[in-house]
């Protein structure tokens, strides 16, 4: 789970596509990060949560395994 599309609207609108060129992927990858179809690799984590001015944790968690 993430909270990557919530912090970037929060970051006054930053759209996919400007994330992506900050982050170095495309658009479509972080279309499939937003919606937890692909995770990304560490680099990308820290690229994002660096973008987003907030801590991975604050982006990403696991979901409790019952």
């Amino acid at each position: 789970m993430n909270r990557v599309k919530e912090s970037r609207l929060q970051l006054g609108g930053l759209t996919q596509n400007e994330l992506a060129k900050q982050v170095g992927v495309t658009r479509q990858t972080m279309h499939l990060i937003e919606n937890n179809k692909y995770n990304p690799t560490i680099k990308v984590c820290l690229l994002l949560a660096q973008a987003l001015q907030t801590s991975i944790d604050q982006l990403f968690w696991m979901e409790e395994q019952k």
